[in-house]
Parts: structure tokens; C-alpha cells; sequence
């Protein structure tokens, strides 16, 4: 059994350089690195939005508590 994990995982690490190195020299790799930068730019407006809307939210009760 130990002999098929190493095999499997000696596989699995071949495959995964493959797809990097498409992903980085292959057809759409421009396309690639554009969405992911899009994606992680909206990942981020999203956090930065939640975390004023939470802080909003804290300084109305806030002050609503206090009347």
C-alpha cells in the first residue's frame, strides 16, 4: 500500500507542475492574471465594505443606546 500512496502522490505533484506551468506559459495565461487580480480586488473591496458597514452598525447602536 505504501509503495501506491508515494506513486499517487509522486503523480499528483507532476500533475499539479503541469497545470502551473500551463497556467503560467499557456494559451490565456494574460487572461488568467488579469482575473485573478480582478478577483482578488473584489475579495478585498468586499472585506473593506463589510468591515465599515460592522463598524457603522456598532456606532448607531452606540449612540442609540445611549438616548
Amino acid at each position: 500500500m505504501e509503495f501506491n500512496e508515494k506513486i499517487k502522490e509522486e503523480l499528483e505533484g507532476r500533475i499539479k507542475k503541469l497545470e502551473k506551468l500551463i497556467a503560467n506559459k499557456g494559451i490565456g495565461s494574460k487572461q488568467l492574471k488579469k482575473v485573478r487580480n480582478t478577483q482578488r480586488n473584489v475579495n478585498l473591496a468586499v472585506i473593506v465594505g463589510s468591515l465599515i458597514t460592522v463598524a457603522g452598525i456598532t456606532v448607531w447602536a452606540v449612540s442609540n443606546s445611549r438616548e
